[in-house]
């Protein structure tokens, strides 16, 4: 019988857990993630929100929808090049945007705009 060889991950922030001793496994890498975790249990509950609800801003919503946009917008640029049978080099930079465009996914935090006044 062999063990998963994936790390365990902490169950709030992702990252690494120690490998496990004695006991029960470790479920949350240090104390304040493990207060995180149960605050938002708190908040959901209180909101009667389930276990597992997500909640974003508007503004936050808007812009992980407008990053998507990019990624769609990058993919189809690479689909037009290599159609267009583009040259090694055209396609390498269409396919830079397209990295870029996704590097910004792996957080959903945006620093809050200033409120148009228009």
């Amino acid at each position: 019988m062999s063990r998963d060889p994936k790390p365990a991950r902490c169950a709030w922030c992702g990252a690494k857990l120690p490998a496990a001793t004695l006991g029960r496994p470790r479920t949350y890498c240090r104390q304040a993630c493990r207060q995180r975790a149960y605050e938002q249990r708190t908040l959901a509950d209180r909101a009667g929100l389930p276990a597992d609800a997500v909640v974003v801003s508007r503004l936050e919503l808007d812009h992980l929808q407008d990053r998507l946009f990019q990624i769609r917008c990058a993919l189809e640029d690479a689909a037009a090049a290599l159609d267009d049978n583009a040259s090694k080099a055209e396609l390498a930079a269409v396919l830079r945007n397209a990295v870029d465009a996704g590097g910004a996914l792996d957080r959903l935090w945006v620093t809050p705009r200033e409120p148009s006044t228009s």
